[in-house]
C-alpha cells in the first residue's frame, strides 16, 4: 500500500486525497492554514459518497481511515512514496515548498507539483534532489476528471517519471507524458486555444455566451468525452486523418491565419462579454452549481468505466 502525502488542503488537495484514499493508498495531508486542515475530512467524505453512490466507491469508511490531516509538514511527508504538492500557485511559494520538501524528504521520494501552468525548471533547478522532481497537473476535479499531465524539468530522471506514471496509474488516473517543457502544459494550451475564440466570437457578437457553451457542451464535448481530436477526425473522412486533411485543410489554414488576438482577454472584451453572460442561465449558487457539476462528472464516469 503506496504512502502519499499532499501538501496543501484546498479544492485540488482534498480531491487528490479522494483518488488516493478510493484505491487504497496510505493518505496523509496537511495545510497551513487550520481552517483547510479541519474542512479537508468533510470535504472527502461528501465526495466519498457521492461516488458511492455511483458504484464507484465499494467502502467509504475504508476509504476515510485511510486519511490523516497533520500540522506538520515533515510528519506528513516522512517515508512517502509521493508528495502531491497544490500549494499557491506562484513560483517563489512553489521555491521555497520544494526546498523545504527536498531536504524532509528521503531521496527515493517522488516529489509532484499539481501545477497548473509553471514549469519544474523554474522552482527546481537549485535542489540537491531536482532529479525527482516534476510536474503532476490535474484537471479540476481529479477524483472526477483523471487525466493527470507529467512533465519533467531537464534534470528529471527519465526513471522519477515512470515511477510517477506507475503510481498515478495505480490510482486509476490517466497519467499522460508531456515530454519537454511547454508554459501551461497541453490540457491548458488546448483549452486556451478554445476559451481565446469564444471570447472573441461572443465579444464580436457573433453568438451569444449562452449558445457558445451549448455548441461545446451538446456537440464537440459529448464526442470529445470518448474520443481525442485525432479520434474524431479518423472517422469524419472515410480516408482518416490524411483524408481529412486534404478535404478540410484549407479552411483550417485559412483559420489558423487568422487566429483570436490578445486583446479578447482584455478589459473592453472582457466587458462585453460580462454583460452577455449577465451571471449565466443558472440561478442557483456557485457551490449548488459545482455540486451538480460533479454528479453528473461522477455519472459520466460510472458509464465511461461500464463502457469500456
Amino acid at each position: 500500500m503506496p504512502n502519499v502525502a499532499l501538501v496543501g488542503a484546498g479544492l485540488i488537495g482534498r480531491s487528490w486525497a479522494v483518488v488516493f484514499a478510493r484505491a487504497g493508498f496510505r493518505v496523509r495531508l496537511t495545510d497551513r492554514d487550520p481552517a483547510a486542515r479541519e474542512a479537508a475530512p468533510g470535504h472527502i467524505e461528501a465526495a466519498l459518497r457521492q461516488l458511492s453512490a455511483h458504484g464507484l466507491v465499494a467502502d467509504v469508511p475504508g476509504a476515510l481511515a485511510r486519511v490523516s490531516c497533520h500540522a506538520a509538514l515533515n510528519e506528513v511527508v516522512a517515508g512517502a512514496d509521493l508528495v502531491q504538492e497544490s500549494g499557491p500557485e506562484t513560483v517563489e511559494a512553489k521555491r521555497a515548498l520544494f526546498a523545504e520538501l527536498d531536504a524532509f524528504c528521503p531521496r527515493e521520494t517522488i516529489l509532484a507539483s499539481s501545477t497548473s501552468a509553471i514549469v519544474a525548471s523554474l522552482f527546481t533547478e537549485g535542489l540537491p534532489g531536482r532529479g525527482r522532481c516534476l510536474v503532476a497537473h490535474p484537471v479540476n476535479p481529479p477524483h472526477l476528471v483523471p487525466v493527470v499531465e507529467l512533465c519533467g524539468a531537464p534534470w528529471t530522471d527519465p526513471a522519477a517519471i515512470s515511477r510517477a506514471r506507475a503510481l498515478y496509474e495505480a490510482a486509476g488516473q490517466v497519467p499522460v507524458t508531456v515530454h519537454r517543457e511547454v508554459e501551461g502544459f497541453v490540457l491548458n494550451r488546448l483549452q486556451g486555444a478554445l476559451l481565446s475564440e469564444a471570447f472573441r466570437l461572443v465579444a464580436e457578437g457573433v453568438v451569444s455566451p449562452e449558445d457558445l457553451d451549448k455548441t461545446v457542451s451538446e456537440g464537440l464535448g459529448l464526442r470529445w468525452s470518448f474520443l481525442g481530436p485525432f479520434a474524431t477526425i479518423d472517422l469524419n473522412a472515410p480516408g482518416g486523418v490524411p483524408d481529412y486533411a486534404a478535404r478540410y485543410g484549407g479552411f483550417y489554414r485559412r483559420l489558423a491565419a487568422d487566429p483570436a488576438p490578445p486583446q479578447v482577454w482584455e478589459a473592453e472584451s472582457l466587458a462585453r462579454i460580462a454583460a452577455a453572460w449577465r451571471g449565466g442561465p443558472d440561478p442557483a449558487s456557485q457551490a449548488e452549481r459545482a455540486r451538480r457539476r460533479d454528479a453528473r462528472l461522477a455519472a459520466l464516469m460510472a458509464h465511461k468505466r461500464a463502457q469500456s
